[in-house]
């Protein structure tokens, strides 16, 4: 963009209105030579070997326990409703002491609140089970 001011055969009295960018493009590319040498020292990360996931198809014995939380909070061993996290403690201590322990599967409903599932974990933990699963379906095959 440029201005003319005055005549045109003066040659010294022009005035030329233009906005030098190269010091702005000078300054962006040394912000994102900044900005490429730093991003990797800023993701570093301690060196962990993550366990890979595996699914197992679940093996029914009539031995294993199934606690199921619904969508709603309300516990159930088998078919039978727990009626509080007291209880299922104590259902669990009879069972812990078997010699072999069976195992406990976790059915939570996929709209329950982990806080509920979490409390029947808790409640596992406190009766000192040793083997605890939780039961999922299987992904759609697409």
């Amino acid at each position: 963009m440029a201005m003319n001011v005055g005549s045109s055969d003066g040659g010294e009295d022009e005035v030329v209105s233009t906005i030098n960018t190269t010091p702005l493009v000078d300054v962006m590319l040394v912000l994102l030579i900044i900005f490429l040498i730093t991003i990797p020292v800023v993701t570093q990360t301690v060196a962990v070997k993550l366990p890979s996931e595996t699914n197992i198809a679940r093996q029914t014995r009539p031995e294993n326990i199934e606690i199921s939380v619904s969508k709603d909070g309300d516990v159930f061993w088998n078919t039978q409703l727990v009626p509080d996290s007291i209880a299922l403690v104590e259902r669990l201590k009879k069972v812990a002491v078997m010699q072999p322990q069976p195992e406990v599967h976790v059915r939570g409903d996929q709209d329950a609140r982990y806080e509920s599932v979490g409390r029947v974990v808790f409640a596992a933990q406190r009766a000192a089970i040793l083997k605890i699963s939780f039961v999922t379906e299987p992904p759609p095959k697409g």
